[in-house]
């Protein structure tokens, strides 16, 4: 039987545009925990009916009647108000907490993951000490494929970081194990490796065994089974993020060869049927001749029926009006992977503010990122990119926070805790602050 891929193409100036656009990029994950079914189902009851079922949910849960959702809205007006309401005292405590505060994160901002820290004028020091976590667990998929990739991807970053014990788990169905894998722990410098997978992996990692010590955290992806059960110890360990399906967006100005974008889009197409690939392009033609290489390769490719399933379910080769609407759909997006498939990517680069990574010209395929140019692969799903970095060193690592307040400084800093504590209700608090004012 003849395998064909054809994905939904879509022109930004259609009147249904929107609709069908949302409707390609809806994913979600099955929950079966009571309270998660609960929780998914108010979710897809606001994103259906939006102000009324707040309104009916804030009735409901927070007891509080509003005829409109205006009515719950605290309005700048309001909350200026409230400031300028209180005791002048009050006001000045405030403002100058706000301050401090203020300047902590931004010297935070600016530290780049060292330890740090500053005096004040009073001789008070502030600062912040960077550790790393003492025991990771690495979860390797080792099921349909081996990926010596993603042990390379989440043990090293972990290593540089200095964590002293980097423990991983690698499914081996029947016993086989992939000497690439087990390579590349050597290499990536894992202290313990186990051949166990799914949702039991992450279980001993979490809890710990008389074998698999307890981690403080858990990277790596893994199928639904290992996702679910990541989520749900989350609290207890830490994690790096849930992954969904993986996914690519190609931003092509017609500049680069047809082939090389639809083997771009086969690169994602091929994980796994729910997988996303998708072009961007303000050039008809150039998505036809697309749509053609997919045609003409895809017969070639060992794993044609995953990417015909995944570019026919999943994939859209979308016309723009130009390259900066292309732009700002890939910021609506907020991909995985971005390809900027350009003669001039870095006119465009400037104008895209949410992606996993972004791969700039049209020599830079996605794969390279996925195995040897240096950052890291473990990258933010789902539109989470919004929100959410790549893995990196800095995820294994915590942060204290450094105080160490002068004489001087508590004669200052004490007045402002005393009346902010006060306000609070808390008079132990204030007491505290106030024994050492002189």
């Amino acid at each position: 039987m003849e395998i064909a891929a054809k994905p939904l193409r879509l022109t930004t100036a259609d009147a249904n545009f929107e609709h069908d656009f949302a409707q390609r990029l809806h994913w979600s994950a099955d929950t079966d925990a009571a309270i998660e079914q609960r929780v998914a189902d108010i979710l897809v009851d606001v994103q259906q009916r939006g102000d009324a079922a707040v309104l009916e949910y804030t009735a409901r849960f927070d007891t509080l009647q509003a005829d409109t959702m205006a009515a719950l809205e605290l309005t700048q007006a309001e909350l200026k108000a409230a400031f300028e309401s209180l005791p002048a005292v009050q006001r000045a405590a405030l403002e100058s907490a706000a301050k401090r505060v203020r300047s902590y994160h931004e010297a935070q901002k600016k530290a780049n993951g060292e330890s740090w820290s500053y005096r004040d004028e009073d001789g008070t020091l502030l600062g912040q000490k960077v550790t790393p976590l003492d025991r990771v667990g690495i979860y390797v998929p080792g099921g349909k494929a081996a990926y010596p990739s993603s042990v390379l991807m989440n043990a090293i970053p972990a290593h540089v970081a200095g964590v002293p014990e980097i423990i991983m788990v690698v499914p081996t169905p029947k016993g086989e194990k992939n000497p690439l894998v087990l390579a590349a722990a050597y290499v990536a410098g894992v202290t313990r490796a186990f051949t166990v997978g799914g949702a039991q992996a992450v279980a001993a990692l979490a809890y710990g065994t008389a074998t698999i010590p307890k981690v403080d955290k858990i990277t790596g992806p893994g199928n639904a089974y290992v996702a679910s059960a990541k989520k749900r110890v989350f609290g207890l360990v830490g994690i790096d993020m849930i992954a969904g399906p993986s996914e690519i967006l190609v931003l092509a100005d017609g500049s680069t060869p047809a082939d090389w974008v639809a083997m771009d889009l086969f690169s994602q197409a091929e994980h796994d049927e729910l997988a996303q690939s998708i072009l961007l392009c303000p050039d008809a033609a150039y998505i036809d001749a697309v749509q053609a290489a997919i045609d003409r390769l895809l017969p070639e490719m060992p794993r044609a029926a995953i990417i015909a399933k995944s570019l026919n379910d999943r994939g859209a080769l979308i016309l723009t009006r130009d390259m900066d609407e292309a732009c700002a759909i890939s910021n609506r997006i907020a991909p995985e992977h971005l390809e900027v498939s350009s003669n001039d990517p870095h006119r465009w680069e400037p104008a895209l503010k949410h992606a996993g990574a972004i791969f700039l010209g049209a020599y830079t395929s996605e794969s390279l990122g996925d195995y040897c140019a240096g950052p890291n692969h473990v990258l933010p799903t789902s539109g989470t990119a919004r929100f959410s970095s790549p893995l990196g060193v800095y995820d294994f690592q915590k942060r204290s926070s450094l105080i160490e307040v002068s004489a001087q400084g508590a004669q200052v800093l004490g007045q402002i805790a005393s009346v902010l504590a006060h306000g609070e209700g808390l008079q132990g608090h204030a007491r505290a602050a106030e024994m050492r004012l002189k």
